[in-house]
């Protein structure tokens, strides 16, 4: 029962921050040419399309962006994908499948600043570099009231951790990186991936951001919705 009270306080606290959407990305983007995208496997869209490749996987995004007049492309909290279905990593027969992402994806150019939605300090980093994880990866460390939580920022340019250090300060709205290339992210279109996350687990640099369906109940938890803290919808 403790826990569901703390759970509820942490969603309400992050949810009363800020009445207005809060950008992620940079704030010359207005927040209007962020569009809804659907990458889950029940878009008939992608039916016959290699979403794993990046190039047309860039294409079909730059598709979407065309027709909704759009600048910045998300969505995919809980959606389960194919775009892992060419990774070992997410697919290997010795353990179940991984396919549902448990952050949100920011899809826009390379080299696009990455702001951060809220005062704290960096916990780690590290280049993730093996394919199909998240190449250069920072976790900043938050404290609200009586709540302690971390969001992490993979698929950044390597140069994003240029100077930084564990304890490190940011302020919300502080540049915490950028976005990188597909040959440092590791095979991906240039995107941002945003998650917020409870208990890291003792991970440092890095922490699970796509699940298997039987591990849905604990990362539900685990990893709120990145959406009641930066209210796009």
């Amino acid at each position: 029962m403790i826990y569901f009270w703390m759970m509820n306080r942490l969603l309400n606290d992050l949810h009363s921050i800020s009445k207005n959407a809060i950008p992620i990305l940079d704030t010359i983007i207005p927040i209007h040419t962020y569009v809804p995208l659907d990458l889950s496997k029940d878009n008939g869209e992608l039916i016959g399309i290699n979403i794993t490749d990046f190039s047309i996987c860039q294409n079909y995004i730059d598709t979407v962006l065309k027709r909704k007049q759009g600048i910045v492309a998300y969505g995919g909290y809980l959606e389960e994908r194919n775009l892992y279905n060419d990774t070992e990593s997410f697919t290997a027969t010795s353990s179940p499948i991984r396919n549902i992402h448990l952050g949100i994806d920011f899809w826009c150019a390379a080299g696009t600043i990455v702001n951060v939605p809220l005062n704290g300090t960096v916990h780690s980093f590290d280049y993730n570099n093996v394919v199909g994880d998240y190449g250069p990866t920072i976790i900043l460390k938050h404290v609200l009231g009586t709540h302690t939580f971390y969001t992490l920022y993979g698929h950044l340019s390597l140069d994003s951790l240029d100077g930084l250090f564990v304890g490190k300060e940011f302020k919300a709205g502080e540049i915490v990186g950028r976005l990188g290339t597909p040959d440092i992210n590791v095979n991906y279109a240039p995107h941002l991936h945003f998650q917020m996350i409870r208990n890291l687990e003792g991970n440092q640099g890095d922490y699970p951001g796509v699940c298997a369906k039987a591990q849905l109940p604990f990362y539900r938890k685990n990893c709120p919705d990145p959406n009641l803290l930066l209210k796009l919808d």
